[in-house]
């Protein structure tokens, strides 16, 4: 196993996993200007780290992240505050959203994401889910988008990711109300994928990772999730056409799919050659980047 050494994280990696755990269990993870820089660090160091097949993020103690840490003396007017990491979200005389910062950046990845939500998860403990792949929770697990509860405005990018994931009517009544509700409404609404009890979470998520990292190409898996996500906001299927056309003709005379057809036929596991870092097709890297104004 190995890990690197983040203030208000952890990350290790283990078989090709990487385990983030946002840790500050004597705030619930309470999210801080600190934990977002890290949090966008930590995926930097993911997508460079051709060894990580999958990410599972999750919480330390008995919260997966109670939102904003209001009681450590944070606000949201933030020009009262003297906070260089927060300065450093500075555009003009707007501060970026610390939450969107990390979904964009989840947005952005190059390797899959699975949330394990193992404890309360409110205001940007939820919306900062909102760009992993896969969510599941512990069956403890309480959701609240508390925004308005709290006189502000939805965070993480949620007017984007949220309907999308559950549906207009449910990401309203959600944000409208702003209240707490537990797992299994997350479950019925399509907010996680799963419930399991609190000892059998972590397995579930190494599993899922497992399945994941075992048997797939990693520049397949690579491409595969930004094009979907990408297409989700695209104006016309036309669109994700002509970039699955070209994705498919340059991941089609790869090494890899020639070992994965050759594994397919010969009934054994496959040995993919091509690497994250140095493999990816033109396809995906020509995304234009979306500047903030």
């Amino acid at each position: 196993m190995t890990a690197s050494t983040y203030e208000t994280i952890r990350y290790e990696i283990e078989d090709g996993i990487a385990t983030i755990t946002l840790n500050r269990p004597e705030r619930m993870n309470a999210m801080t200007s600190r934990m977002t820089q890290d949090l966008l660090r930590v995926f930097d160091e993911t997508d460079a780290n051709d060894d990580v097949r999958c990410i599972i993020l999750t919480g330390a103690g008995r919260a997966f992240c109670a939102g904003a840490d209001l009681g450590g003396g944070a606000t949201f007017n933030y020009e009262s505050l003297a906070d260089p990491d927060l300065e450093l979200t500075r555009v003009g005389d707007i501060y970026r959203d610390g939450a969107g910062l990390v979904t964009l950046r989840m947005f952005e990845s190059l390797k899959p994401v699975i949330s394990a939500v193992n404890g309360p998860a409110v205001g940007a403990g939820v919306t900062m889910q909102l760009a992993t792949d896969i969510r599941i929770a512990s069956t403890e697990a309480r959701f609240g988008l508390v925004f308005a509860r709290r006189g502000i405005a939805p965070d993480g990018a949620a007017s984007w990711f949220l309907p999308k994931l559950v549906g207009m009517q449910t990401a309203l009544e959600w944000c409208l109300s702003g209240r707490v509700f537990p797992a299994q409404e997350a479950l019925d609404r399509g907010l996680v994928r799963s419930l399991h009890a609190p000892d059998e979470l972590m397995p579930a998520a190494r599993a899922l990772a497992r399945e994941i990292a075992d048997n797939t190409a990693p520049v397949s898996v690579a491409l595969t999730r930004q094009l979907l996500w990408r297409m989700a906001g695209a104006d016309h299927p036309m669109e994700a056409h002509k970039v699955d056309s070209r994705a498919i003709q340059s991941r089609g005379a790869s090494e890899d799919a020639k070992e994965g057809v050759g594994a397919f036929l010969e009934k054994r596991a496959p040995r993919y050659p091509n690497r994250v870092s140095t493999d990816l097709p033109n396809p995906f890297l020509d995304w234009p980047e979306r500047s903030f104004t």
